[in-house]
């Protein structure tokens, strides 16, 4: 046989689809559609075989489905297809009547696939109707006879993605005869490609031998054609004299009992091969009578069509209703996930608002640096005296030069900044824990190490807590614009107001114990009068309420940021599973109503 490379082409319609066939295309090709895309990014159970399926749904659409309902009248494919050294190339050869496809010891001998066709049926596939993933080389039968380990197409680094054509009067007109790559090849891409082809038959011609018919991987196949109905010929091939019906009595009950009983089976005696490799005629007479049956029944040929054609949607269907349920599971993985870093960081955000309303705030170096600014000698003792009188002598005690307010401010940034880094180091190792204990968070995070908080988050919270401070003291100008309270503001200075409004809004004491209690309590009343005197009471609550509300809003801000190395490690959520569902539902309808 002589080839000769030819770019595939689009391939034509022979026939429009008829009308009944429109609705289930148009059903078909929105799957083919929801199918591309389908993306299972996380580690969930089963996800792998999952995504293998999807890749192999849509191969099957595309391989066979599609151009199939395209054209219920093509001629049928019957994928020849077995176990390594089986003798596929030889049956093939043997029912065409002339060395076609190559034969040998060296394995895989099939390395490129070879399409068998009757002249008149060339038009079905020279095109890309059919496994359209595959280039196509034109073949023709040689004209002299050579033995069969010298026919075949010449195996190149392109082989494995081509599909030689060859049109041979010896193959019935209807029918059609690939001759695959081993099933249990080992080359992974042939493998591949035996899977694919076998899933574009309309019917499978399976070649196995009698000392290998129980092998593992042949029936695996056997058993997937099961789900699909298919049709299915089993050719037991080198069976020894004497031993037919003993070994044809165990295959049958094999095929019985994994729901292939009405598979046809033929049987090829062991026999001498002749010179040029090839079988003796008889031995091949059977199927090959057989198939010219199946040729020359236009019915006939339309029913298995049709029986494989449902057979495959029904199966398709199933697995489809497979891919939303892991498409679902894929949604709850990255929904947990996302709720188990929102959910730490919130809580360390309510930690952070706790700190600053139970007067923890008020320790050390911020209660210091308040009781230097307020003094605790003559401010106190009028405190003491009566808070009654506090108003006409507060003005007196601060018209001199007011001790700096700023090193409140400077000590409450301190002390912020640490409980906001704390907490947010604390946010960070919890979702990192988290994380690792579930597959698909371990996948996401890696080698990655995101248990602290980043390099600038320090500066990042000192910078926020300035701009809080910042606008907290324009609250209070804002708020002593007014000509009556403008002289009393402006006596106290505005660092010293701010500073007094900081300490009211870390003034609630639970959190504080013995004596820090009294202390951090005064201070916080000398704050609180001391706003009272220049706004109002009414005033300062509203100033207090103000300054925390942003305070929060700021922290929370903050630790989102800091989320975001977590979040932005998750996928986009997956399509709605219901989609899928929907259409798996659809397609065991069309099936069902065939």
């Amino acid at each position: 046989m002589t080839t000769d490379n030819e770019p595939g082409q689009p391939t034509r319609r022979q026939h429009d689809p008829p009308a009944a066939a429109s609705a289930a295309v148009d059903l078909l090709e929105a799957v083919r559609l929801e199918l591309s895309r389908v993306t299972l990014p996380l580690s969930t159970p089963g996800v792998e075989q999952t995504r293998l399926d999807v890749r192999n749904a849509i191969a099957q659409l595309d391989d066979y489905i599609l151009p199939r309902y395209r054209s219920l009248d093509a001629p049928l494919l019957a994928v020849v297809g077995g176990s390594t050294g089986a003798g596929k190339s030889t049956l093939v050869n043997g029912i065409a009547g002339h060395a076609v496809t190559r034969t040998g010891a060296i394995r895989p001998t099939t390395r490129q696939p070879i399409l068998l066709h009757h002249p008149a049926d060339a038009g079905w596939f020279e095109g890309l109707r059919v496994l359209p993933g595959l280039s196509r080389v034109r073949g023709a039968a040689s004209a002299d006879a050579l033995p069969a380990g010298r026919a075949g197409a010449t195996p190149d680094a392109a082989a494995i993605s081509s599909l030689v054509l060859v049109a041979d009067g010896a193959v019935p007109q209807g029918i059609a005869l690939l001759d695959a790559p081993d099933v249990d090849s080992i080359a992974d891409d042939n493998r591949r490609l035996a899977g694919q082809l076998l899933a574009a038959a309309d019917l499978w011609v399976f070649v196995t031998t009698a000392n290998r018919y129980a092998d593992a991987v042949p029936w695996k196949l056997l058993l997937d054609a099961a789900s699909r109905d298919i049709l299915v010929a089993v050719v037991l091939d080198r069976v020894p004299a004497g031993a037919e019906a003993e070994v044809s009595a165990d295959l049958q009950a094999l095929l019985r009992r994994e729901g292939l009983g009405s598979a046809r089976l033929f049987l090829v005696a062991e026999a001498e091969l002749d010179p040029l490799g090839m079988l003796p005629r008889a031995a091949v007479e059977p199927l090959r009578t057989w198939l010219k049956d199946l040729a020359a029944d236009a019915t006939g040929r339309s029913q298995i069509a049709r029986r494989t054609l449902n057979g495959s949607i029904k199966a398709l269907a199933g697995r489809i209703g497979s891919m939303a349920r892991a498409q679902e599971e894929q949604r709850e993985a990255r929904a947990m996930l996302q709720a188990s870093a929102v959910d730490a960081y919130e809580q360390a955000a309510g930690r952070i608002l706790d700190a600053t309303k139970d007067g923890a705030l008020l320790r050390g170096e911020v209660l210091a640096r308040w009781q230097d600014f307020v003094g605790t000698g003559e401010f106190f003792r009028s405190l003491e005296q009566g808070i009654g009188r506090f108003r006409d002598r507060a003005g007196a005690f601060f018209r001199g030069e007011p001790p700096p307010a700023v090193r409140v401010e400077a000590a409450i940034e301190t002390g912020l900044q640490a409980v906001i880094l704390d907490e947010a180091a604390n946010a960070a190792e919890e979702v990192d824990r988290r994380w690792r204990t579930d597959p698909a968070g371990r996948q996401l995070l890696g080698t990655a190490d995101l248990s602290g908080t980043a390099p600038d988050f320090a500066a990042t919270v000192a910078a926020e807590i300035r701009a809080w401070q910042a606008g907290l003291m324009e609250l209070i100008r804002t708020e002593g614009q007014g000509k009556r309270t403008q002289a009393r503001w402006l006596s106290f200075g505005i660092n010293g107001l701010g500073a007094a409004l900081m300490i009211v809004v870390f003034s609630m004491t639970a959190g504080l114990t013995g004596l820090e209690v009294g202390v951090a309590g005064g201070t916080a009343v000398v704050g609180q009068k001391l706003l009272e005197a220049v706004f109002g009471e009414d005033a300062v609550r509203r100033l207090a309420k103000t300054a925390r509300e942003d305070l929060h809003q700021r922290c929370l801000r903050l630790l989102q940021a800091e989320q975001r190395k977590f979040l932005d490690r998750l996928p986009e959520g997956p399509p709605d599973p219901g989609v899928l569902a929907g259409q798996a539902a659809a397609l065991t309808r069309l099936a069902d109503a065939a």
